[in-house]
């Protein structure tokens, strides 16, 4: 257990029987009345977001969220198979964890998964990720002032837009 004055970004708290990741947190001493911690919360299952209001010394619970270094190794239907890099355990994490990170996975690429309690919360790709792209349509140089975009299609079947060129 901690209190909200410890608030920090990105904890996990264990809140109304889910878990809460902290967007955005401020300690707020008004002139008249006790202090309170104004935060922005993300729940990490279904990515919705709510602000919450606690007075300052409210004890919460704080998750344990466990990140390990994995590689993607495949898919078996709609679960995503990542291999733990050091016991070489596999996890099967379902389509609906990754959400749009799926779009962007190739064989063997490394990704932080985070886990609490054995099941994956969610997954998070390196800052950068280098993909080819699998096929785009000839842009036409139109005549515009800002600079357009056409449609490509990355090898893993994602669809992104790409600058004229």
């Amino acid at each position: 257990m901690a209190t909200t004055n410890d608030l920090k970004n990105g904890m996990v708290l264990n809140l109304d029987n889910g878990l809460w990741a902290v967007n955005e947190f401020q300690h707020v001493k008004p002139g008249k009345g006790g202090a309170f911690v104004r935060t922005t919360l993300k729940n990490v299952m279904t990515g919705k977001v709510v602000d919450k209001t606690f007075n300052a010394g409210t004890k919460v619970e704080i998750a344990t969220v466990d990140k390990r270094t994995m590689a993607f190794l495949y898919q078996e239907g709609t679960d995503y198979v990542f291999m733990d890099q050091d016991t070489f355990d596999q996890l099967y994490v379902p389509e609906q964890t990754l959400g749009t990170v799926k779009d962007y996975l190739l064989d063997n690429m490394e990704a932080m998964v985070a886990m609490h309690e054995g099941a994956a919360l969610y997954v998070e790709l390196p800052a950068s990720v280098e993909l080819l792209i699998a096929h785009t349509d000839p842009g036409l140089q139109g005549d515009r002032s800002t600079g357009g975009t056409k449609p490509a299609t990355l090898e893993t079947g994602a669809e992104i837009q790409v600058p004229l060129f």
